[in-house]
């Protein structure tokens, strides 16, 4: 389950299915992303072919890519995903 966001447009998008504020244009990924994020039970459950799934060096956080460089980053708590964004770190 996804307990927290750390990006509005990303949480608003989850919740309302508005996608005016979210930085890509491929919505249709994000809301699979989403949706499979909120139903695991541990993090390696992201690790699908084509999300390009890993932990971020140095910091206890985990990626899947969006498109291009954006990614949907998250950190774990118990069985929850946490502090969900949606960040270009490349």
């Amino acid at each position: 389950m996804i307990r927290s966001f750390r990006s509005k447009g990303l949480q608003r998008f989850a919740e309302r299915d508005d996608a005016s504020k979210l930085p890509v244009r491929n919505e249709d990924r994000v809301r699979r992303i989403l949706a499979r994020l909120d139903v695991v039970a541990a993090p390696q459950d992201m690790n699908l072919p084509g999300w390009f799934f890993h932990p971020l060096k140095g910091v206890r956080r985990y990626s899947v890519r969006v498109s291009g460089n954006w990614r949907i980053t998250f950190g774990w708590s118990g069985e929850d995903a946490v502090d969900v964004d949606i960040e270009d770190y490349h």
